[in-house]
């Protein structure tokens, strides 16, 4: 099983359009459940959380969170971030398989610009991060947000695509 943890702030749309892909995967009894950790929004975000059955979080600590998680792996991503088809059996497979972490692989249809690529560092979550929450557990420190934790994580490449939340919020 999956825990898959977020952080937003005034990301109502973005939500909306990640949690609506894992519809499916919690269906086929992969994810467990959703934590939402929050940074103070002020549109909808706890709404469309609640709607779907998240738990949300305005105050926590990290290790309390990842302590409290359902599932024995954690995917942390950002909202926006949706997964493409195949994921959730890639996912199935990996888990029962593999102890290390993992990402997606980034999606052919949605690159950034040429120009934009260039000298530019990926951000930690861009392509999510697949942990095993013991794992989680042992990096976390309190204080520390998602991205921290996935700084430097070596991490195997899944097959599946992802396409970054860039895109859902450059389209706003």
């Amino acid at each position: 099983m999956l825990t898959v943890i977020m952080e937003c702030r005034d990301q109502e749309s973005e939500l909306a359009q990640t949690l609506s892909v894992l519809v499916s995967a919690a269906v086929e009894g992969l994810v467990s459940d959703v934590v939402v950790l929050d940074h103070g929004s002020r549109d909808g975000s706890s709404r469309v959380a609640d709607a779907a059955g998240c738990r949300f979080h305005n105050h926590w600590d990290i290790k309390d969170i990842f302590r409290g998680a359902r599932g024995e792996w954690l995917l942390l991503v950002e909202p926006g971030a949706r997964l493409q088809a195949g994921w959730i059996e890639e996912v199935m497979e990996y888990i029962a398989l593999n102890r290390q972490p993992a990402r997606f692989a980034p999606s052919r249809n949605y690159r950034r610009p040429f120009f934009k690529r260039i000298g530019r560092a990926v951000p930690p979550l861009e392509y999510g991060l697949l942990i095993p929450k013991k794992q989680a557990i042992t990096l976390a420190k309190s204080g520390m947000d998602l991205e921290n934790l996935a700084k430097g994580q070596k991490a195997s490449r899944l097959a599946s695509e992802m396409i970054p939340a860039w895109v859902a919020a450059s389209a706003r």
